[in-house]
């Protein structure tokens, strides 16, 4: 029934009730008429609880007018005006059923003030409102009919334009709450993405990186005994894998403590120092590139770079590395494939539902490409097709 303001709305709405007041208190005191005063009073109270309570506002305003109405043929005063205010309000701030009062209240007070103004100084001549400017009785017969038409359609106009000013006022508050809401939304989801696109930036760096480092090390401890020098070999990749790590990981935090910029990331012409690390760590890969080749965007270039990564990472981690991988860029007319074929080895093959895998199909999805990953005979092949539009071709 009473609706939350904060403290400064309810402050305003006091202060503007009690000026209100005061200046209204000048014309009843003037007219000298107990019931103009104690109408002011009332409808005071209304305004001042007009955004508070709009229900109880509309009581009080319909309270307010039937004991003008009931002093003796009192005339409309300034303080009428509060029931524009209230109507305003309760199609701004009430609720269903008090919404629907309002409009009711508005059509109800247009035929009563009709009766009031037209109707009621033929029935009480001898009252304030039965006579003209100029002395006259108010007409009658067709006069009479016009005069009643035009003071019903009138006040409909007035106390129904307030009505609906104040249902406009409501839709362009909703209106605007739910565009707030939409922004809120967006950015969540924006968030959101670039947190999966971090987290698959994560796993890339990490599971290469380890796969790396595990496959340096035990390569060095199998070593020791045959080929001692094999061991610093071994040794300076892993550091260097483990820096170039490090340093990716410190590039991904920073991302999720500040939204500064872009940092570097890898493009294409990063995968042959790529296929150098790996081919340290112990795989045989044999890169081949077949067509012209293009310029990709950046995006595009990230998710190459990524998904040759991890396809050759899963190779070092559950491929046969005493056999041969190959790595193929078929630069075609409109699309380039990148085709990762490595041996399969007893162990089996990377897990379907691994992230690894979902996150090479969903880099090429997001580049607008496709991909694949199935086991053929004895072969594991990961194929990606990305896109090249005519202009970069061009």
């Amino acid at each position: 029934m009473f609706r939350t303001l904060r403290p400064y709305q309810l402050a305003v709405d006091l202060v503007l009730a009690a000026l209100f007041f005061l200046f209204a208190l000048v014309g009843a005191v003037l007219g000298n008429l107990w019931i103009d005063l104690v109408v002011t009073v009332i409808m005071s109270i209304a305004l001042a609880f007009r955004r508070l309570s709009p229900g109880v506002a509309l009581i009080v305003a319909w309270v307010a007018s039937i004991t003008q109405m009931a002093g003796a043929g009192t005339v409309p005063a300034f303080s009428d005006l509060v029931v524009l205010a209230v109507l305003f309000c309760t199609a701004s701030y009430g609720g269903r059923a008090v919404r629907w009062l309002g409009l009711a209240s508005a059509g109800l007070g247009a035929i009563i003030a009709t009766l009031y103004i037209v109707v009621l100084p033929l029935i009480v001549p001898n009252g304030p409102l039965s006579q003209s400017s100029n002395g006259s009785y108010l007409p009658a017969g067709g006069d009479l009919v016009r005069s009643i038409l035009l003071t019903l359609f009138g006040s409909l106009a007035v106390l129904g334009l307030s009505w609906t000013l104040g249902l406009l006022a409501r839709t362009y508050r909703r209106a605007r709450e739910s565009r707030r809401a939409q922004t809120l939304a967006e950015q969540i989801v924006v968030v959101e993405q670039e947190r999966n696109r971090i987290a698959r930036d994560m796993h890339d760096v990490v599971a290469h990186s380890l796969a790396v480092v595990i496959a340096q090390a035990d390569g060095a401890r199998y070593a020791h005994a045959s080929n001692p020098e094999s061991v610093d070999t071994a040794l300076a990749t892993i550091s260097t894998t483990a820096r170039e790590a490090l340093g990716d990981v410190r590039v991904l935090l920073s991302q999720l403590r500040h939204s500064q910029g872009e940092s570097p990331q890898p493009m294409l012409e990063d995968i042959d120092r790529l296929v150098n690390q790996m081919r340290a760590s112990g795989l045989v890969i044999a890169r081949e590139e077949q067509g012209s080749p293009a310029s990709l965007p950046t995006g595009q270039q990230l998710a190459v770079y990524r998904i040759v990564q991890e396809a050759l990472t899963n190779a070092l981690r559950h491929g046969d590395t005493e056999h041969e991988v190959r790595v193929l860029f078929d630069w075609q007319v409109s699309s380039l494939v990148v085709t990762v074929t490595s041996a399969r080895s007893d162990d089996g093959v990377p897990t379907p539902g691994g992230h690894g895998l979902a996150g090479m199909r969903e880099r090429a999805i997001l580049a607008g490409g496709t991909f694949s990953a199935e086991a053929a005979d004895d072969r594991f092949v990961v194929t990606a097709s990305l896109p090249i539009s005519s202009a970069v071709r061009a």
